[in-house]
């Protein structure tokens, strides 16, 4: 089987039954009285949280990274042993952290579980999927949070780790996941090992946040923590005093860790609702002719309301887009309670937010779309970062793309759109040519605000091209000079 790498395109042959424990044994003999620290999935989050412990600020760990030897996992293995991360940001201090855990040698990845046998910290930061049973519009007719590979995962590390470890849950899970689902298995595979007595475990939700602020959203912000006990809530702490700066961010105990699973899926939930509220604002500032920005940004003056959200293309990443469904999810099957409907109907609006840029696009151009060549800036759901997971660009990719439309992507921090199997040009000033209608701002990268050669091809462009700006991610002077040569739209202004 085959892995692709999708920030260089590589390809990498996944081993069959290659044999790992000699390596993992002299990596940990190479590090004597250094605890091991095992960081499962080597995502967004894991591979960033692994280099954050492997220099933590007040001890010395070795630190093994472990995932799934799948197409869709094992390149970030090989891309971390080749020494590359799996991420792409403009955060300069993730180069830097990773470049010292390969100078300390402190930091390896592995596909293999007798990792867990090995570890006295096991993090757990790997993904809890909702399938979404949705049409091709996006309409959110009914879900399931499935738990079977989140429970595959937790089995292994039951099955193999000492019983002294601590496992620390950072993944985002239905309130009550700890309690009811992660510490019975534990149990059933600590009995069936003849080990006494209860597993440590805990659960400390991460704010990551990628981008230009990704290491510190981890080492400089505040956590809130549980344990299942007080013996694994202290675990928490002891471990989290290590890699946070908890004299200017202190850590926030709750008293259970379904209190902690609830204020992460809460904290996200309010934000994907008030997303989802703003939304009709725009469309109906647009209708007005208002502009919805100078409206937000005055109400922001009002401490109150500090957060009010902007317009925008949509919701992307793996939170935002289902977090609230978990909510609901535990509260009928963990606890026998009633759904979450709001949390539910914010899911369905934000779903469903980039069919109204195309509207836009389809009712701004006028004639038919079919032929009309686009290039689409952007296809990270997220500026200045390299992440495609339920990007908002797809389905306004694949809505331009059913009426017939001609569609350059270019993403300077996506070689590969893993969900598309697209190649993604990350050069900008190769596909500035002359061969478009309309230009789609899609992501609100930094390089599309700062760059001259897009600011001068706007300029001596032949023609008229349609410019839309479904994420504010253009200045008011480039704005200024496209209006003076192109036709334009930015979602949420109505007042041009």
């Amino acid at each position: 089987m085959i892995s692709v790498n999708p920030m260089t395109g590589e390809k990498v042959v996944i081993p069959d039954g290659r044999e790992e424990q000699e390596r993992l044994e002299a990596f940990v003999a190479s590090h004597p009285k250094k605890p091991v620290v095992v960081v499962q999935g080597l995502g967004f989050v894991g591979s960033v949280m692994a280099v954050v412990i492997a220099n933590a600020l007040h001890r010395d760990y070795a630190v093994i990274g472990i995932d799934l030897p799948s197409p869709a996992s094992y390149w970030k293995i090989d891309a971390i042993n080749q020494g590359q991360m799996p991420v792409s940001s403009d955060d300069p201090k993730i180069d830097h952290f990773f470049k010292q855990a390969k100078l300390k040698e402190n930091f390896i990845a592995t596909h293999d579980a007798h990792a867990y046998a090995l570890a006295d910290v096991v993090v757990v930061d790997i993904n809890l999927d909702v399938q979404k049973d949705s049409d091709e519009q996006r309409n959110l007719r009914g879900y399931e949070v499935d738990l079977s590979g989140f429970k595959k995962a937790m089995r292994s590390i039951a099955a193999a780790c000492k019983p002294s470890a601590l496992v620390l849950v950072e993944s985002t899970v239905p309130p009550g996941t700890c309690e009811k689902i992660i510490r019975p298995i534990f149990q059933d595979e600590f009995e069936k090992r003849g080990i006494a007595g209860s597993v440590k475990l805990g659960h400390s939700y991460e704010r990551v946040m990628p981008g230009p602020g990704y290491i510190d959203s981890i080492q400089s912000f505040y956590r809130v923590y549980a344990g299942i006990n007080e013996d694994s809530a202290d675990a928490v702490e002891d471990f989290l005093k290590t890699i946070i700066r908890v004299d200017e961010y202190p850590l926030t105990r709750l008293q259970s860790t379904t209190a902690t699973e609830m204020s992460k899926v809460l904290e996200n939930s309010y934000r994907a609702m008030n997303i989802a509220f703003v939304q009709e604002w725009t469309e109906f500032a647009e209708n007005a002719g208002v502009n919805l920005f100078e409206v937000v940004d005055a109400i922001r003056m009002r401490p109150t309301h500090k957060n009010l959200m902007r317009p925008g293309l949509g919701v992307g990443g793996y939170c935002l887009t289902k977090d609230p469904l978990l909510a609901s999810w535990a509260s009928r099957q963990l606890f026998d309670g009633d759904p979450l409907p709001q949390s539910e109907a914010a899911v369905k609006i934000n779903d469903r937010m980039p069919l109204h840029t195309f509207r836009v696009i389809r009712q701004k151009i006028k004639s038919p779309l079919k032929g009309k060549r686009f290039l689409l800036l952007g296809v990270s759901y997220l500026n200045d970062v390299g992440d495609t997971r339920y990007t908002p660009v797809e389905l306004l990719y694949d809505q331009l793309l059913a009426e017939g439309c001609e569609i350059t992507l270019q993403d300077p921090y996506v070689a590969f759109w893993e969900e598309k199997q697209l190649q993604i040009e990350t050069n900008l000033e190769s596909v500035l040519t002359t061969n478009y209608e309309a230009l789609v701002l899609t992501t609100a990268h930094r390089e599309y605000r700062e760059n001259p050669a897009l600011r001068e091809w706007l300029r001596e462009f032949p023609g008229r091209l349609w410019v839309f700006d479904a994420v504010s991610g253009l200045t008011r002077e480039i704005i200024h000079d496209i209006k003076t040569k192109h036709q334009m739209a930015v979602i949420g202004r109505g007042d041009f």
